[in-house]
């Protein structure tokens, strides 16, 4: 025998060729083929490609003007996203230029307390000088009035017990001649 081995069915006889149906020439692949092509021509005449074709556009249109839509919208939003940057940076601006003026405003209040304050110090302390003063002047003064009694109280004592009625008699008519003697 050959390379070629010839194999025999065992128990299976050679079935005979099964026959495909066929209408008018067709095959079933055939009428497949056809069906599609008449679906097809149905589509193209009731020009449903066409229609497809519009919404597609129509749906293609409100996307873009949707974008558009979106893309003014962030336009927007980037300039009030600006503009409150700015207003941010005004406001740390003006807060700062507040506190600044704030510092100021409290060195000068506590500049003038401490000018006031010393003031008042000064006041108070020639006032105090001056009341020490005052008393000083009183306490001389009532210090040289009961000296001054004190004297005139051993002065009349000396001259009550050195000088009699007299004696009185006298400086008195002294007393009165240089009255009259002027």
């Amino acid at each position: 025998m050959s390379d070629l081995q010839i194999t025999e069915t065992v128990g299976h006889p050679t079935a005979p060729e099964h026959a495909e149906p066929s209408f008018l020439g067709l095959d079933p692949g055939g009428w497949v083929a056809l069906a599609m092509l008449a679906v097809f021509a149905l589509l193209i005449w009731k020009k449903v490609p066409g229609a497809i074709a519009g919404a597609l556009d129509s749906k293609i249109a409100l996307i873009r003007d949707q974008l558009s839509e979106a893309e003014a919208l962030r336009k927007e939003a980037e300039a009030l996203k600006a503009e409150y940057e700015a207003k941010s940076e005004s406001a740390d601006k003006d807060r700062a230029a507040l506190l600044e003026r704030a510092k100021h405003e409290a060195e000068e209040i506590v500049a003038k307390a401490k000018t006031d304050a010393e003031a008042l110090i000064g006041r108070r302390t020639r006032m105090a000088e001056d009341k020490i003063a005052a008393e000083e002047r009183a306490a001389v003064e009532q210090l040289r009035a009961s000296a001054a009694e004190a004297a005139a109280k051993a002065a009349a004592q000396l001259i009550a017990e050195r000088h009699d009625a007299a004696t009185d008699a006298r400086l008195v008519d002294q007393a009165i001649k240089e009255i009259a003697e002027r």
